[in-house]
């Protein structure tokens, strides 16, 4: 039977002897964790852990194209798409992306370029014209002399190895190299980071009435398998990041559940990355229909993440977001400039 266990996360000072750093984070940490099975996890905390058990849930995280995760890292998303569900159409002519990118990289540290909307209901993009949209913007990203990492946000092997050639870092496949089979093998063979995501259902089911045993649970199980195909594909350990997927096949308490109990992913081992920006269920639950009114719900679900010692926040807002990180950060008494 597999055993969890749920760090209890606390942030800034006083910090208690004892108290152990949350994934290496150097403004989270913790002094126990809930343990247990599927059937229970335990009601009160358990400070005496084995020592594999603390490790995995103390030790700071490998670097990520050359980016340390002590600290909260901002995934700027920059989308070349015609209908994505927050900002399709916004950005589509290379210069367009271009003058977008020069901003964001004084504000993320991490640029997200995806050419396909994976929005509930979305259609399939195919690759020829994913690539047409992506491999531009990502050469002229370089050509201008930006180097801040890229991510290609995609699920198919052609296009990111497109997009790899032009300059991409890092592969961020929200369907976890589940959709094409030649991923694997090509992060293996590149050598270059991945984020394994968990979604239920393909974007044009996925919100059909999904439904879980135990949402928190059952995604950390299918992550664990995921992590475990990606090491037998030749992907090394240091190379893999792990994304819960809010939204994708998930109903409104289902992300809440997720959002809750964050810290229980961090027992996989591995990188955190957090993607919740503008969607739906912050317009739900804070009364704005239109994703671009979703800032402040946005900012708030980024900042539990940082709390929860989450490395990667995905977001649209890049300015408004590491305006707040950087308050949070000072209170927890943490310079992340």
């Amino acid at each position: 039977m597999t055993s969890y266990h749920q760090p209890a996360a606390r942030s800034g000072e006083p910090r208690p002897d004892g108290a152990l750093p949350l994934a290496g984070s150097a403004s989270v940490w913790w002094q126990g964790a809930f343990s247990g099975g599927r059937d229970h996890l335990a009601e009160t905390l358990a400070v005496a852990l084995d020592a594999a058990t603390q490790r995995r849930l103390s030790g700071l995280r490998a670097d990520i194209a050359g980016l340390s995760l002590d600290r909260p890292r901002i995934m700027g998303i920059l989308n070349i798409t015609p209908d994505s569900f927050s900002d399709g159409g916004q950005i589509f002519a290379v210069e367009d992306a271009l003058n977008r990118a020069r901003k964001m990289a004084t504000e993320a540290d991490i640029l997200d370029i995806g050419g396909e909307s994976t929005r509930p209901g979305s259609a399939t993009v195919a690759e020829k014209d994913e690539i047409a949209r992506v491999v531009p913007v990502i050469e002229a990203i370089r050509a201008a002399g930006i180097t801040t990492p890229i991510s290609i946000d995609t699920r198919k092997a052609s296009v990111a190895a497109a997009a790899l050639d032009a300059g991409a870092d890092i592969v961020n496949d929200v369907a976890a190299m589940t959709y094409d089979s030649a991923m694997a093998g090509l992060v293996a063979e590149r050598g270059v980071p991945v984020c394994l995501m968990h979604a239920q259902g393909d974007p044009a089911t996925m919100q059909d009435d999904p439904r879980y045993d135990d949402v928190v649970l059952d995604v950390f199980d299918w992550l664990s398998e995921r992590i475990s195909a990606a090491q037998s594909a030749g992907i090394a350990r240091d190379k893999i990041i792990v994304d819960p997927g809010i939204g994708f096949g998930k109903t409104l308490q289902h992300n809440v559940s997720l959002l809750q109990n964050l810290s229980i992913y961090h027992d996989l081992g591995f990188p955190i990355l957090l993607g919740a920006s503008r969607k739906r269920f912050i317009g739900t639950i804070g009364n704005a229909p239109d994703p671009l009114d979703r800032v402040a719900g946005s900012v708030a679900v980024a900042l539990h993440g940082a709390a929860q010692a989450v490395q990667i926040l995905r977001v649209h807002d890049t300015f408004e977001t590491r305006q707040a990180l950087s308050l949070q950060q000072a209170i927890f008494g943490t310079d992340i400039s």
